[in-house]
């Protein structure tokens, strides 16, 4: 029958199951393995150990009934203080993970450390993680110190060298702070019991306004009373704000994360709570002096602000202004009189300039000044001439003395001669004559007539 057909089986698309390669399997448990458990903590003994020159290290972790594969690599690896060797106990923290290649489900190992530090170091972690979540190291809660305290409480060992370095700083920088000591052992089972009751004490008294609570360095298990939670609440609770100074800088505690204050040292506890007195010296003199400047600042501006009403109040009295009117009318009228005065001797002087000028041409001066320059040329002209005439004379003299130097008669008066031919001829040389050739010869005072007997030729 139609009606009766039979179908297969038919599965929607909505009910088919999600199917898994084995390389997306592993990749997604390792991401759930990853993000659910994240860090955690273990310990166990090490087996197995191999270090590879790649510088990673690969191990198992095993206790009595299991084991477990572990990675730590060289970026971590590094920072482990110690060699491990298979055998020994270790407090690692690890991430959970799976080495997807082979399916293996391993631990990347973060940190290492032998297992007897290791167990106070979990222990510390644990407390501390619990107290952050509770709120205990919130910064919003820490209490400033007071700027001046007025006492100052220490709680530590009465023979330890941590109160002597409390006691000569606070002696050096405040010697006058009062100080009280609630004396507490700092090691051992005992420790972190006396210490509450100490700081339960100071706030019950009320005697101080700041608490030092510390001791000096040691080992994790020396400082550990300071890692109790028990002494953590205490300081939590205490109304009196608190210092902490456990140890060395580089020793953390839970004290020093829980308190208002950590001090690296005790010292430096000391120096945090209790001010300089040379230093409040010195600001006590600054403030007075800024005092004494204020004062005579607002000295003067009072003493300027009365000046100021004082004039104010002389301009407004009637009779100050009435003087001060009376003057300007004196002055004034000074001023007018010098006006009047000043004209009248510019009038007088210009009327002694026209004068002046009137009287300078008027005709007889003028042909008095005529007669006189008149004068002045004639004279000049009279000495003009004489001064030429003798010019003429003295050149007269010079030209005569120089015709004379060169005149032929002036040489013959010094014993010479001229002698010429009859033909009147200079002879001037041998050649121009000879033997009984008659010759003239002038002198400087006649003349001679003469005949050659030899004539001699160089």
């Amino acid at each position: 029958m139609d009606s009766g057909t039979a179908e297969g089986p038919s599965v929607s698309q909505s009910n088919q199951q999600q199917v898994f390669t084995v390389t997306r399997l592993n990749s997604a448990v390792r991401m759930i393995l990853e993000q659910d458990l994240g860090l955690v903590w273990l310990t166990g003994e090490l087996s197995n150990l191999a270090m590879p020159s790649s510088g990673h290290w690969y191990f198992s972790l095993k206790d009595i009934s299991a084991q477990v594969r572990c990675a730590m690599f060289k970026g971590n690896n590094r920072r482990v203080p110690f060699r491990p060797q298979d055998g020994m106990q270790v407090l690692v923290q690890a991430r959970v993970s799976l080495y997807e290649p082979r399916g293996e489900y391993q631990l990347i190992i973060e940190s290492m450390q032998p297992a007897g530090d290791g167990a106070l170091a979990l222990r510390f972690e644990e407390l501390k993680r619990r107290l952050a979540a509770e709120g205990l190291f919130d910064a919003a809660r820490k209490r400033p110190l007071p700027t001046n305290p007025k006492a100052v409480g220490i709680i530590t060992s009465a023979t330890g060298a941590a109160l002597h370095d409390i006691l000569t700083v606070l002696g050096r920088r405040a010697p006058s702070l009062p100080i009280f000591i609630y004396p507490t052992q700092v090691q051992g089972n005992m420790a972190s019991g006396q210490i509450v009751a100490a700081i339960e004490l100071a706030n019950r008294r009320a005697e101080v306004d700041v608490l030092i609570v510390g001791r000096g360095g040691g080992a994790l298990e020396d400082l550990w009373c300071f890692n109790e939670e028990r002494v953590a609440r205490a300081i939590h609770g205490s109304a009196i704000p608190v210092v902490s100074a456990v140890g060395h800088e580089v020793d953390i505690t839970i004290s020093d994360l829980v308190a208002d204050l950590r001090a690296p040292t005790p010292s430096a506890a000391a120096e945090l709570v209790a001010p300089d007195q040379s230093e409040r010296i010195n600001q006590l003199n600054r403030l007075t002096q800024r005092l004494s400047q204020a004062m005579a600042r607002q000295q003067t501006q009072q003493v300027h602000h009365f000046t100021l009403l004082a004039k104010r109040l002389e301009h407004q009295d009637p009779k100050r202004r009435l003087e001060q009117q009376s003057q300007r009318l004196d002055e004034l009228g000074n001023r007018l009189q010098q006006l009047l005065s000043q004209r009248l001797h510019q009038g007088e002087r210009r009327l002694n300039q026209l004068a002046q000028r009137l009287q300078s041409q008027s005709p007889e001066r003028r042909l008095a000044q005529g007669r006189r320059r008149h004068q002045l040329a004639e004279a000049r002209l009279h000495s003009l001439m004489s001064k030429r005439r003798e010019q003429a004379e003295h050149k007269l003299a010079m030209l005569s003395a120089r015709l004379d130097g060169v005149s032929p008669l002036a040489t013959l008066g010094r014993g010479y001669s001229i002698t010429r031919s009859q033909q009147g001829e200079v002879v001037s040389h041998a050649r121009q004559v000879s033997a009984g050739q008659s010759l003239v010869t002038t002198l400087a005072e006649g003349h001679l007539l003469v005949r050659v007997e030899e004539v001699h030729n160089r």
